[in-house]
């Protein structure tokens, strides 16, 4: 994208948006906006509708946990303290761009952002896979439940706290016929590798 296309959706998102807009910022010709948690339907509904904009397109809607990413993210004036967002990468087929739209829920308790499947109905499996995953509840959604996970799953496995080996493990049990569920057999341990080397390995050359 050049620079001359480049400030004209920057132009025309500060002045669509106004004081909704949070902050602005382009990076490898990308740029991501973001927005305030109550704003995400309405703003949405702007950037679909809007002549300048027309994002008609939802490519991917994924949840993201800020829980490790300490004083750098709030640098940045984005995440002040909020531990869970959403992350919206949309298309304007009409204007050929595209756009990152990124919103903070304001619970690190209950995360919570408003459906956008009334505006993008696309939105339908990836809201349903950041809830299974990370947790982050949609209110709005029609069906909101676990997509990848079974439905037995405790926790949601992409949170930065949830153990690797996760909380149960399951197996098929001969004696009842069917699929249990068990705590974890598997023993946390720290593997380092043993590497022997010659004694010239990787050197240029050798006397």
């Amino acid at each position: 994208m050049d620079k001359n296309r480049q400030e004209v959706l920057t132009e025309a998102l500060t002045h669509i948006l106004a004081e909704r807009l949070v902050s602005l910022h382009w990076l490898f010709d990308e740029l991501t906006i973001v927005i305030r948690a109550n704003d995400v339907c309405s703003i949405s509904g702007i950037l679909r509708d809007h002549k300048d904009l027309g994002f008609d397109t939802l490519i991917d809607l994924c949840g993201m946990d800020y829980s490790t990413y300490g004083d750098e993210t709030n640098a940045l004036g984005q995440s002040e303290g909020r531990r869970f967002a959403v992350i919206y990468h949309l298309l304007s087929v009409s204007h050929n761009q595209r756009l990152r739209m990124k919103v903070f829920a304001e619970n690190n308790d209950f995360p919570a952002v408003d459906s956008v499947t009334d505006i993008w109905p696309a939105a339908n499996w990836f809201e349903r896979e950041a809830f299974d995953l990370f947790g982050i509840v949609f209110p709005g959604h029609s069906d909101l439940r676990r997509i990848l996970t079974d439905y037995g799953f405790v926790g949601n496995p992409f949170r930065k706290d949830f153990p690797i080996s996760g909380y149960v493990e399951m197996r098929y049990d001969e004696k009842q016929k069917r699929v249990i569920y068990q705590p974890v057999s598997i023993e946390p341990r720290e593997v380092i590798p043993y590497v022997i080397r010659e004694q010239n390995y990787g050197d240029s050359h050798v006397d």
